[in-house]
């Protein structure tokens, strides 16, 4: 029996092409797969790593050869995939291994509506499945095999959620890294007000110019010189497989994916008075107050999509943010769409006159240091000598709902998480100015690294 332990995550399915993932294992997942949601088909799309169409036929013929039909959309971003899970109405199969380097690849699964497939939701089942080697299907007919492009559907859709053809015209330059974006942005900003100048849209896995992962700062060190020399309105990056976009504004600077998802509760609010709004605990305190003047019901949640899924579901929410860059809408079956956190942000900034850094101020009201991370082989005990260290001190509070979250009476406040997969503590700190972000940051590291 196989060990497929290495490869199958908590949300999805990663490994080493040759050495982890190969075509007889891949058949597998997809025979597995078609066990656990049925017919009558799945939907299958790739990204452009070398490896991805011939894995994701080797998946498809898994599928076939349980009796159940596959519709093939070809080259496709993440949440292209989501839209066609959601608009066909069945269950999805996405190969791709995001930003992750050029001999990796992955499966991202969905079930009927974009559904997310996580441990809990059946790829411990799969897994158990393929570890075994799932056997064909007996007195069953081969299932079929059709391709189908649904790029056009795509962008349609996402252009009729966010109306851009009434804004003044906006110059933005694009960063694609190479990966999906390459493919998906200029058929989404045909026919639009916008004047799309392009980087590294050539669809290349091997990644020859930066990693396709723009939540790390040296990622977008070209999009912010070439946004800055083009006297663009904005700049936009996408990570490899497309479903997340970061933005930087007319000076080049970063903003927030906090500020982002603030951005977008406001306009989805004034669409749906009143309506839910899902934050993660690591976004800014910002987010949950811009919520509430607007009228809005911030839930906070766990890190992580199957939460915010789960959470978004549960609570009817109109909209979800994280501070990784993903957004999800409930108009897009609850799915994560960075395409159309993108058009909604390029819309705010089109209906009026000032620039993007004047827009987005107003959701910046606090100074973050972003995700510091460190090596540390015990990880419960320092997260547990950080809890005594804090625990005791007036004005303190503390929660446990992922990691542990400490508010101090200053209005301050910090998360430290363990990675799923790493030995490391992941640090997020918020306070009012870049000094005291400053201070605590190093009054905690030296607990954490001591």
């Amino acid at each position: 029996m196989r060990d497929l332990s290495g490869i199958v995550k908590a949300y999805d399915i990663r490994g080493v092409v040759g050495e982890q993932l190969d075509a007889a294992v891949v058949r597998d997942f997809g025979a597995a797969f078609a066990r656990l949601v049925g017919g009558p088909a799945v939907v299958i799309g790739h990204d452009m790593r070398d490896s991805s169409p011939g894995l994701s036929r080797a998946f498809a013929e898994g599928v076939q050869a349980q009796g159940v039909n596959v519709i093939s959309i070809g080259l496709a971003s993440t949440d292209m995939l989501y839209f066609a899970s959601g608009k066909l109405d069945l269950p999805g199969a996405m190969f791709t291994a995001s930003h992750n380097p050029a001999q990796y690849n992955g499966i991202k699964l969905c079930r009927a509506g974009a559904s997310p497939v996580g441990q809990d939701s059946g790829l411990a089942q799969i897994r158990s499945d393929a570890e075994n080697q799932v056997p064909d299907a007996e007195g069953v007919e081969q299932g079929t095999y059709e391709e189908r492009n649904m790029l056009v559907d795509y962008a349609a859709y996402l252009n009729d959620l966010v109306d851009l053809k009434g804004i003044r015209p906006l110059k933005i330059v694009v960063d694609a890294g190479n990966g999906m974006g390459g493919y998906t942005v200029p058929q989404v900003f045909e026919g639009l007000p916008i004047e799309v100048i392009p980087m590294y849209f050539e669809l290349d896995g091997s990644f020859p110019n930066h990693e396709a992962n723009p939540l790390d700062p040296k990622n977008i060190v070209d999009l912010q010189a070439r946004t800055k020399a083009e006297g663009a309105d904005a700049g936009v990056a996408f990570d490899g497989d497309a479903d997340r976009c970061f933005v930087v504004d007319e000076n080049g600077n970063p903003v927030s994916p906090s500020a982002i998802t603030a951005l977008v509760a406001v306009r989805e609010l004034a669409k749906d008075p009143g309506g839910t709004i899902i934050h993660n605990l690591i976004t800014s305190h910002a987010v949950p107050e811009i919520v509430k003047e607007h009228g809005g019901q911030p839930v906070r949640t766990r890190v992580g999509h199957s939460f915010i899924k789960e959470e978004m579901a549960k609570t009817g929410a109109i909209f979800g943010g994280e501070h990784s860059a993903h957004y999800y809408f409930r108009d897009f079956w609850r799915a994560d769409t960075g395409m159309l956190a993108a058009l909604h942000v390029l819309a705010a900034l089109g209906e009026q006159a000032g620039p993007l850094s004047k827009l987005t101020e107003v959701y910046n009201r606090y100074a973050a240091s972003g995700e510091i991370n460190s090596t540390v082989a015990d990880q419960a005990g320092r997260i547990a000598a950080i809890k005594d260290a804090y625990g005791s001190k007036d004005g303190v509070t503390i929660d446990e709902l992922d990691g542990l979250t400490v508010q101090l009476a200053d209005g301050s406040w910090f998360n430290l998480r363990a990675s799923n997969t790493e030995p490391l503590l992941r640090l997020n700190v918020e306070a009012a100015t870049p000094e005291a972000v400053v201070a605590l940051s190093d009054e905690v590291l030296a607990i954490v690294r001591a």
